[in-house]
């Protein structure tokens, strides 16, 4: 009897593609954004970093100056050119609410990827508040970016009461997908001062000339679901 042949696909033992994720509304995406990107790429030798355009964010009050998912994914799509970064909107086709489902779904849909979770200091002085913020940091590495203000609260936050044992060294940020998790990581360069509300300050209708045509997800190349009517109510 013929032996059978070995039909393992070369793609399943090839390396995992390192993608950072970093997530916010985008309201609008700014140069802020991408200085953060292009510095996290070549910090932590990614292949590219992934814009998660939220639909709502739990623990924001809905708020008039939020605009349409459409656009906002749009002014990412713009800040984003040239670069490798890829904004997307797939929350809004998961149905997730919460960050800890979206990123447990994105492991599952993407196994030929390593993912590392990108957050201003900002977000780690609430991280407590976040759904399962424990089990986000067990399903991936977590790099954390400086932010103007907010390193002090970022270090005495009572989530770093639990985190702070997982600290990694800065001069190890290279070697993230070899860590198990939990690990997190202190990212060292200068901080931004730039943000969307700023943005906002500068131009409140920033939006207008981008909310049609409905651009396509790039990461799900489909086009936009159907708008929610109105933003989600408060509760990350």
């Amino acid at each position: 009897m013929a032996r059978a042949r070995d039909r393992t696909d070369p793609a399943l033992s090839a390396p995992r593609r390192p993608t950072g994720i970093l997530g916010g509304s985008f309201n609008p995406a700014h140069a802020g954004h991408r200085a953060i990107s292009l510095a996290a790429l070549q910090a932590l030798d990614l292949d590219e970093v992934w814009w998660l355009v939220s639909p709502g964010n739990p623990l924001k009050d809905a708020v008039d100056d939020m605009a349409p998912l459409a656009a906002r994914l749009a002014s990412a799509e713009h800040m984003a050119r040239g670069a490798r970064i890829v904004p997307t909107a797939i929350e809004a086709r998961l149905h997730t609410r919460y960050t800890v489902d979206t990123l447990t779904r994105l492991v599952r849909l993407y196994p030929r990827r390593r993912f590392v979770w990108i957050m201003g200091a900002d977000n780690l002085a609430q991280f407590h508040l976040w759904k399962d913020w424990r089990k986000i940091a067990r399903t991936m590495p977590i790099a954390v970016v400086a932010r103007p203000g907010y390193d002090r609260a970022a270090l005495n936050a009572p989530a770093m009461g639990w985190l702070r044992r997982f600290v990694r060294p800065a001069r190890q940020e290279k070697d993230w997908t070899k860590w198990s998790t939990p690990a997190l990581v202190l990212l060292r360069f200068r901080p931004d001062p730039r943000s969307a509300t700023q943005a906002r300050a500068m131009k409140p209708a920033w939006f207008s000339p981008l909310i049609s045509p409905t651009p396509r997800d790039r990461l799900t190349r489909r086009v936009l679901p159907q708008e929610v009517p109105c933003p989600l109510p408060p509760n990350h």
